[in-house]
This record gives C-alpha cells, structure tokens and sequence, in this order.
C-alpha cells in the first residue's frame, strides 16, 4: 500500500500477543518510574560535596604532579572537588594529609591534619559561641598556592574555613 508516497507495511498480531506487549509496557514502566524517582531522590539528598574518583580516571597530570610535589606519598585516594582533584593519603584515616590540583595539575592547596590543641584560640572561641554543645571533630592547617595559611574545623560534620587569627571565612 501507498500511502503519500511511502511504502507502508501492515503486520496483524494475534489478540493474545497485543495483551502481552501492553503488559510488558506496563510492567516496564511500573519499573522505570520508582527507579527514576529514587535516582532523583539520591540526586536531591546527597550533598554536593568532593566525589570519590578511581585512580583510572584522574587525569596524568594530576598525578605527575602528585608524584613530584610529594614522592613519598602512597596508598593514594582520589576525589573530585569543585572541578580540583584531591589526593589524600597518610595517618590511620588515610587523610592526615591532603592537596589539590586543577585539571592540569597545577597546586591549589594542602591540607594537614593537626591536633586540635593547635588550631588558633579564636576558633574554638568561635565554634563555642555560634554551635553551643558542638564540638570541634576534625583540624587542619591549610597552606595554598600563594603560601597563605588558613585552618580548616569540622563542626556537625562540615569544614569551616579560618585564617591564622582564628577569624571565620565565610565561604
């Protein structure tokens, strides 16, 4: 048959085989919609925080400049933050010390764990005034590309960020 100058090809299918191809759209579609709405609900739910990274997947550069800045370093994880690649390796949480680089591999900043007992007064001053009962969980210095040096405070499971004074950076 014709039809506007195309050719159209008529297939019949038994009544049986018709009710089976509309179950199967249902039951596909009874799957696909809780699937999609838990997706988006992980999506929702989970912060936008650094993102874990295979070794596989982080770019060369990154790690050439890993391996010169810091030979010694190993038993390396990776994650993704803000566009940056953050190695973190040493210490029992694998994480006493921590760098990021750029795509290319240029140095952003390090991050070393230290005891709380050397964070600057003023944070703690800080954290006992604003999170009454809170306490301070995690502690690093920071030093960035420039030298700069800042420190990092986990309270209620986020980083808070301080200068050398101990006066809050707001992000």
């Amino acid at each position: 048959m014709l039809l506007g100058g195309s050719k159209i090809g008529i297939c019949r299918f038994s009544p049986e085989l018709l009710l089976i191809i509309e179950a199967e759209k249902h039951h596909a579609m009874n799957r696909a919609i809780p699937s999609a709405v838990a997706i988006g609900f992980l999506m929702i739910s989970t912060p936008a925080s650094a993102q874990q990274v295979r070794s596989a997947n982080v770019p060369a550069a990154v790690k050439a400049a890993l391996q010169h800045k810091y030979p010694s370093a190993s038993d390396v994880t990776w994650e993704k933050e803000k566009g940056n690649y953050e190695a973190n390796w040493g210490g029992t949480s694998k994480e006493d010390s921590s760098v990021l680089f750029t795509p290319a591999g240029a140095f952003v900043e390090q991050v070393v764990a230290i005891p709380l007992a050397q964070l600057p007064a003023g944070i703690t001053d800080y954290v006992h005034s604003h999170y009454p009962g809170s306490k301070i969980t995690e502690a690093g210095k920071v030093t960035d590309a420039d030298g700069r040096t800042r420190y990092e405070a986990e309270v209620k499971g986020k980083d808070m960020l301080f200068d050398e004074k101990g006066n809050f950076i707001p992000e």
